[in-house]
């Protein structure tokens, strides 16, 4: 006789949040822009590394643009290259 499968019990969600995980609302790639610092902190460290996409909840190429406005803000001196 097999012994039954035990299952995993589910975590509750969190009330008024479709994804805890998340730390910033989803961007879309036309509203990237180096000139926006608030946004560009939103999505890198402290230390001033950029988060992963699956914290930040981008796709692919929002991801890459992200990188590319990091750079240029980093180069206008809009945003610090480390802490």
């Amino acid at each position: 006789m097999r012994p039954k499968p035990v299952q995993k019990k589910r975590k509750p969600r969190r009330a008024g949040s479709d994804s805890p995980r998340f730390r910033t609302p989803r961007l879309k790639p036309e509203e990237i822009d180096w000139k926006d610092i608030a946004t560009l902190q939103r999505v890198a460290s402290a230390q001033g590394k950029l988060f992963s996409r699956k914290r930040t909840g981008l796709t692919a190429e929002g991801q890459r643009k992200i990188a590319l406005a990091l750079k240029r803000a980093r180069f206008m001196a809009l945003m610090p290259y480390v802490t």
